[in-house]
């Protein structure tokens, strides 16, 4: 692919839309970034906080510890870390500089402080809108679509900036349609690496780092040191276990930040560890690496693209895909491994639900990172799915194409019964 081409500046721009760090489960932080700003724009702290939320955000608050809150979970938790610690210009690193004094205060308000959620239906999957008011004064801030895109804030009454609201959870992003497996495939061989370089070097340091603290510590269900029990020196589990403790620590309250991708810090991980350890396992170069893990990305950007950044279609499965696809690049394997590993990945775990943030998506991750291997597996020892396999079609395009209409529209249902039977007693 040459510099000229529109899809080179295209490719590294949607790399840097993606690739953003973030402190703690994206869900709650875009909650305490909206309850920033709208304590910021209202000026003082306020006595009654309003976070009026769409479904899919309580399923992924619901259960998820806040990073920087001492153990506290759910929505009233994020809005009141907000409120009281915030950055709010730090957009998804929030509440990443939150000092001991500061968590005191949070449970002292939660306490005194009217926090209210109400669940809203405003057509759109992602929607967040807090109000924060004191005595007489108020102040709304609303976040649609993706985790920093603020569309309307407000001040007693006064529109202080609104933007329409996009038609889909894409708008206002680099148009992700020019993405295809083989322009993946031809920009990874091509990109001057200096051009990537930074984003990705931040990308190995975060994960990797958030990765090895779940290993050592006491998190969650500790799928990933379990995963490792025994098999320290096969790589398959090592690629796998590195992947869930980084989510381990993530799901339950780890103080690190992480480089996400398509909004999630889960899909980050999936999408980027198993191949730096397989590249590390494997004496690859570092510039391999690199190239590598824009296979990895770009591929999860894709299959997340026809999906929307939230769905009742677990993220980790696109991510493990991506996983599969970086790991066949590094093994020498071009857009025909690329696109069998992706084709078989897609067939072994579409299944996958996504019951919200919490313990278990480490062991999601897990299998999605094993589906990506199975699926080079397959396609390096001449086996494949074929198109009429179930939602298999015939090039791994259509594949994905379909998967995206699987998780977008046919289960839409799915995802609402999931949100009531998570909101029952």
């Amino acid at each position: 692919m040459n510099k000229t081409d529109p899809k080179y500046s295209a490719y590294i721009q949607i790399m840097k839309e993606e690739l953003k760090p973030a402190m703690g489960c994206t869900e709650p932080i875009a909650i305490a970034y909206a309850a920033a700003k709208a304590v910021k724009v209202l000026g003082s702290r306020p006595d009654n906080l309003l976070c009026e939320v769409s479904g899919n955000i309580i399923k992924n608050v619901k259960s998820v510890v806040v990073p920087h809150t001492g153990g506290l979970r759910g929505i009233q938790a994020a809005a009141a870390a907000g409120a009281i610690a915030g950055d709010a210009d730090a957009e998804l690193e929030v509440i990443s500089n939150v000092t001991p004094a500061q968590i005191d205060e949070m449970r002292a308000y939660l306490d005194t402080a009217q926090i209210s959620v109400k669940h809203v239906d405003n057509g759109h999957i992602f929607d967040i809108a807090v109000t924060a008011s004191r005595d007489d004064d108020s102040a709304c801030v609303r976040i649609v679509d993706y985790h920093t895109n603020i569309v309307f804030i407000s001040k007693n009454g006064e529109v202080l900036e609104q933007k329409e609201v996009a038609v889909s959870d894409s708008d206002g992003l680099t148009d992700r349609s020019c993405l295809s497996i083989e322009g993946i495939v031809d920009f990874a061989d091509s990109v001057d690496i200096d051009e990537v370089r930074e984003i990705l070097d931040r990308q190995i340091k975060y994960n990797m780092a958030i990765a090895e603290e779940g290993l050592q510590g006491d998190y969650g269900a500790n799928i990933g040191s379990t995963l490792l029990l025994g098999h320290e020196y096969d790589l398959k589990y090592v690629m796998r276990s590195y992947a869930a403790a980084a989510s381990d620590a993530r799901m339950n309250g780890c103080e690190l930040p992480v480089v996400i991708n398509s909004g999630s810090g889960n899909q980050g991980i999936t999408s980027s560890v198993p191949v730096v350890v397989y590249a590390r396992g494997r004496n690859k170069s570092h510039e391999e690496l690199l190239r590598a893990l824009c296979v990895s990305n770009l591929v999860t950007t894709h299959l997340k693209t026809g999906i929307g950044r939230l769905s009742a279609y677990c993220g980790a499965v696109s991510a493990g895909c991506g996983a599969g696809a970086g790991i066949a690049y590094l093994q020498g394997g071009k857009v025909d491994a690329v696109a069998h590993t992706v084709v078989n990945a897609l067939a072994v775990d579409s299944g996958i639900v996504c019951d919200g943030a919490k313990a278990s998506c480490a062991a999601k991750i897990a299998s999605a990172v094993d589906a990506g291997l199975i699926g080079l597996s397959m396609y390096n020892h001449g086996n494949q799915f074929f198109g009429g396999d179930g939602l298999v079609k015939d090039g791994v395009e259509k594949t994905i194409s379909t998967v995206g209409r699987l998780a977008r529209f046919g289960m839409k249902e799915t995802d609402e019964e999931i949100i009531r039977l998570m909101l029952e007693d």
